[in-house]
């Protein structure tokens, strides 16, 4: 599958979103005091909802709820702290919105009790492998999965999609064997977590589109991320430009997904990325053979 070809993300509650003719954004809000980026900003219920709701205005399809920073070295946070952080802001959005509501976690009963408050989608960061019967709820639920790839706490293949694929062929198997269905499944490479340099990222982005050998629609998550920096030289909350950038040139490559912070400039971004792929289809469709 390419990020072109429309297909549906079939996620919790019945619900479902097109993915692959117009970019989808995944919406931030991390309801933590230490994220890297926007650390505080959101700790409270109504400043949590109110920035949510500011972000389905500025064009965004689901969004992203986490409470717990995972930034390197962060602390951890107990189970009870973190659902104690994001289930009040579930169930405040899901009576405000008809976006999906994403509950970013890796543990397995946050994410039951997100999707019974009423989450759509469980973003696992560790894709399945830290507590797999996260992949059991999504199966007894219908919740959608995103599956994210990571090199954190084990040793990496030296090719960078080589790793990819022998990660995520794991975590894929651990979804099958609780009988999750593929159309419930969006990959996402987990650009930053555990890709230590600026040319790893890099070599990441230039070779995404190697990936679309899994047949699943792709999420590229680059918002804000140090390699961004490294380029650009700006700090994190300078970079929303150059994630802008690195959204248009990774939808060209078939990502269909965009997790970022801030909506509207990557939404402007996005639209012209697939302005440019629609007029390429419609040159292709009209050119003589």
């Amino acid at each position: 599958m390419t990020g072109r070809e429309g297909s549906l993300w079939r996620v919790g509650h019945g619900r479902e979103i097109e993915l692959g003719r117009r970019s989808v954004i995944m919406a931030i809000i991390n309801v933590t005091p230490d994220s890297f980026s926007d650390g505080g900003r959101f700790e409270t219920v109504d400043a949590a909802v109110e920035q949510a709701l500011l972000a389905v205005d500025e064009g965004a399809g689901i969004i992203d709820i986490g409470g717990e920073s995972t930034r390197p070295n962060a602390a951890t946070v107990s189970p009870s702290e973190e659902q104690a952080r994001v289930l009040p802001v579930i169930e405040a959005l899901r009576g405000r919105t008809r976006a999906l509501i994403s509950i970013d976690t890796y543990r397995a009963e946050t994410a039951r009790l997100a999707v019974g408050a009423g989450a759509h989608i469980v973003n696992d960061v560790f894709g399945l492998q830290k507590e797999p019967d996260i992949a059991d709820i999504a199966a007894a639920t219908g919740a959608g999965l995103c599956i994210m790839h990571t090199g954190r706490d084990r040793a990496k293949l030296p090719d960078v999609i080589a790793d990819q694929v022998h990660f995520l062929k794991r975590s894929l198997a651990i979804a099958a064997a609780s009988g999750v269905n593929s159309d419930r499944i969006v990959l996402d490479p987990g650009f930053g977590f555990a890709k230590e340099t600026a040319e790893e990222n890099l070599e990441l982005m230039a070779r995404f589109s190697e990936l679309s050998r899994f047949g699943l629609p792709l999420l590229a998550g680059t918002s804000r991320k140090r390699f961004l920096g490294a380029v650009t030289g700006r700090e994190a909350q300078d970079r929303d430009s150059a994630t802008a950038a690195s959204s248009a040139l990774l939808r060209l490559q078939g990502a269909a997904v965009f997790r970022v912070h801030n909506v509207a400039i990557n939404r402007d971004a996005l639209d012209i990325a697939d302005a440019m792929l629609n007029a390429r289809q419609e040159f292709e469709r009209k050119r003589p053979t």
